[in-house]
């Protein structure tokens, strides 16, 4: 997995997923947006990191035991141990929120070995346990029935999709309370440059429109708008 530099990564937790999504939307990019993700808590932090997947399928009561769980084959226990450090853990359950993707102690473990978040379009366990844990954890809504219940783990380290949006291993993942979105990494770095400006001319059009200037001329900029901007930049 090719590494995130620390000062993109830095960046990316910066400026936000609603202002990514602007720019994934000018390079005609429309659908990188996990609809219904939401995280575990309101205040966990910001998330950003490449993107190590795991892909569950429907269960089968003939092979998905709690006993089969104990297998050191087992692919969900696997991808804990082998998802890289600063990496994000993406399931693909198929939207499947009958059991969890995951509970506190394996998040506590994905902490433990230094990554940086975990994403499921299903739904977790134990979910106090989680937020106790720390890590960014996201989620489409609480499922605290086991995992063999409803899912088998198939597949480490493929492309899947997750919330309807296509993830691949490397993909740059980034969340924060709005809730997550996947930027194709070869364009990451470039995305959170242009974004930081982005998330700068925010910060001044919001003064601007706290004074009461009309969002006709501030949203999207006029031309003296702009200079003004600039202007501002030299100032603060």
């Amino acid at each position: 997995m090719p590494a995130l530099k620390p000062e993109t990564r830095a960046l990316l937790l910066k400026v936000g997923v609603a202002v990514l999504t602007n720019g994934l939307l000018k390079r005609g990019l429309r659908n990188q947006f996990l609809h219904g993700i939401v995280p575990v808590a309101p205040d966990m932090p910001a998330m950003a990191g490449p993107a190590f997947t795991l892909r569950f399928i429907p269960a089968r009561e003939d092979i998905d035991t709690l006993e089969a769980l104990r297998r050191p084959d087992n692919v969900q226990r696997r991808a804990l141990e082998v998802c890289p450090p600063g990496g994000v853990l993406v399931i693909d359950t198929g939207n499947n929120a009958r059991s969890a993707s995951a509970g506190d102690l394996m998040i506590g473990r994905l902490k433990v070995r230094g990554c940086a978040g975990i994403v499921t379009d299903g739904g977790f366990r134990d979910i106090a346990g989680v937020i106790k844990v720390g890590l960014p954890a996201y989620q489409r809504r609480a499922s605290p029935p086991a995992t063999p219940i409803g899912l088998h783990s198939a597949d480490l380290d493929v492309p899947i999709g997750c919330a309807g949006v296509a993830v691949y291993p490397g993909d740059i993942v980034v969340g924060d309370n709005d809730g997550v979105v996947v930027l194709p990494a070869g364009i990451a770095e470039e995305l959170a440059t242009e974004a930081l400006e982005t998330a700068t001319y925010d910060e001044f059009a919001e003064q601007r429109i706290a004074a009461g200037r009309s969002i006709m001329d501030i949203f999207p900029p006029a031309d003296d708008v702009l200079r003004e901007y600039q202007e501002w930049k030299k100032s603060r």
